[in-house]
């Protein structure tokens, strides 16, 4: 019997942004979004309207809330969330450019010495992504 390890999906912290960046991107990867906010949790640790839960099930998977008062939220240093090889070059190509839509290209997606095509982006909610594939 052969067992698949789940993959690790990456749960963010927002600095009261969750509604935006998680629309965000469900835009980009699609799947589907669900989100419920504080009020529906019946938390009273922030505002009622704000994300006590969001999660996008999409091929590119990510979860996250509106940080509760005296949380801290996310910020991404010494790490990238890797999508090399995990779609096709072409779909890959359209994700790194609605990454980099109010955001930073780091180092365009281009063929590189190795003859594979990469590159990093850090997008606008502050998430910085390393996106490429062989030919």
């Amino acid at each position: 019997m052969t067992h698949t390890a789940p993959a690790p999906v990456i749960y963010l912290s927002f600095p009261g942004t969750a509604r935006e960046a998680l629309t965000f991107y469900a835009d980009i990867f699609g799947g589907e979004l669900v989100l419920h906010t504080y009020e529906e949790f019946s938390r009273t640790d922030g505002p009622g309207h704000a994300i006590a839960h969001g999660m996008l099930l999409a091929p590119v998977s990510l979860a996250g809330s509106d940080a509760a008062t005296g949380q801290q939220t996310v910020r991404m240093e010494g790490a990238m969330l890797s999508l090399l090889g995990t779609a096709d070059a072409d779909v890959l190509e359209e994700w790194f450019a609605k990454l980099a839509v109010g955001g930073t290209v780091v180092d365009p997606l281009a063929e590189k010495p190795w003859g594979a095509c990469d590159g990093q982006v850090i997008d606008r909610h502050g998430l910085h992504w390393l996106i490429g594939y062989e030919h």
